[in-house]
């Protein structure tokens, strides 16, 4: 339609200015007026078309608000209220076009239904309080992946309870075997969403074939297609990723690097990556983001958070209307044991960041500047 309108323009002005070659001096005056009026139109079409309007969309990694599992000892942040725990980073957390992140448990105030694991104390099983919802809503969250390692510590009923907190909610969601991927609308832009992991119960990122079946299927129903998968072995031993399959706990935790670009490569635009619980490389494949891991972003209690285990970024990726990558900008947060992410004035997660990306991935031909900026070069 634009090269309809200036080729109509161009037309109308070269006729008009041909009928009128024997007019007189007033009318070349007039004519000189709207050939100047043209060149101004056209110069604004031109311009206009050279300003690339990008979508922001913000990533974090795990998110665990508190669990009332086991009752004593007591869990929860104080007042059972989860507000303060978000209260630093809300104003990032909101300021993008789409905020997302793992949410790593379930929603429910009935913890009967805990699966057993011996002693109560050192028994993992993460169960928010139902309300603690509201605190993803008010911190500006749109989408979250339920595919991990934790939406299944309180079994089915864990799973099914999510959900409906969440559709309660208006969060967007996916990860569960029945609950594979989305598709919402959100400021005129179309959205494919679709998370794996490897656990029962989850949209399992073994089956590669139905992996990339989602994922071709988003990308014609999308204008942008977002990818999570929690997967990789996990700890400060495994900061970097190998492009191998790795292992954690006799359990296969994928191949991240391998999965990524297969995900890309069927039609995804970003790839958001947790599990692990510590800060990873990023990678730029096709002109697509990647971020192989965002550690520990919200975990109150039950996670260890020393050294790089207390060190997470929040992530901003700039895309275009079809995904395409343009820039991202790294927001380093960490957390100390009883408190929620704080802004972090060392960035050491991006540091961390531009270091596991140089070692790992030397070949990318990407900046990582000391303000925060990713870019392909």
């Amino acid at each position: 339609m634009i090269k309809f309108n200036i080729v109509s323009i161009l037309i109308f002005f070269v006729f008009f200015s041909c009928q009128n070659t024997s007019g007189q001096q007033e009318n070349k005056l007039n004519n000189n007026e709207d050939t100047l009026t043209a060149n101004n139109a056209l110069s604004g079409i031109n311009d206009s078309l050279e300003k690339v309007e990008l979508i922001s969309i913000i990533g974090v990694g795990d998110i665990m608000l508190g669990t009332n599992y086991p009752k004593t000892p007591n869990y929860l942040p104080p007042n059972n209220d989860c507000r303060p725990l978000l209260k630093d980073v809300k104003n990032i957390l909101q300021d993008a076009d789409l905020t997302f992140g793992n949410c790593e448990g379930v929603f429910s105030d009935d913890i009967s239904h805990a699966r057993s694991c011996g002693n109560s104390k050192n028994c993992y099983r993460f169960s928010m309080p139902e309300k603690f919802a509201d605190c993803f809503v008010e911190a500006g969250f749109d989408v979250l992946s339920i595919g991990n390692n934790h939406v299944g510590d309180l079994g089915e009923y864990g799973r099914k309870n999510t959900v409906k907190v969440l559709k309660s909610k208006g969060i967007e969601f996916a990860g569960l075997s029945d609950y594979p991927y989305t598709v919402f609308e959100k400021n005129g832009i179309t959205y494919g969403f679709t998370a794996f992991a490897p656990n029962a119960g989850t949209n399992r990122f073994y089956d590669l074939k139905n992996a990339k079946k989602i994922v071709r299927m988003l990308d014609i129903l999308a204008d942008i297609v977002i990818v999570s998968m929690h997967i990789g072995a996990e700890g400060s031993k495994y900061q970097h990723i190998t492009k191998k399959t790795e292992y954690f706990l006799g359990q296969n935790r994928g191949n991240p690097y391998q999965f990524a670009h297969m995900v890309i490569d069927a039609g995804a635009d970003i790839v958001f990556g947790h599990g692990p619980h510590v800060t990873r490389a990023v990678d730029i494949y096709k002109n697509r983001f990647i971020t192989y891991s965002m550690g520990n972003f919200a975990t109150y209690r039950r996670f260890n958070l020393s050294g790089a285990n207390a060190l997470a970024p929040i992530i901003k990726v700039f895309v275009e209307k079809d995904g395409s990558f343009n820039y991202a900008k790294v927001y380093s947060v960490y957390q100390a044991d009883g408190r929620g992410p704080r802004p972090d004035k060392n960035n050491r997660a991006l540091l961390k960041i531009k270091e596991l990306t140089k070692a790992d991935l030397p070949e990318l031909n990407i900046e990582i500047t000391n303000d925060g900026i990713i870019k392909a070069l």
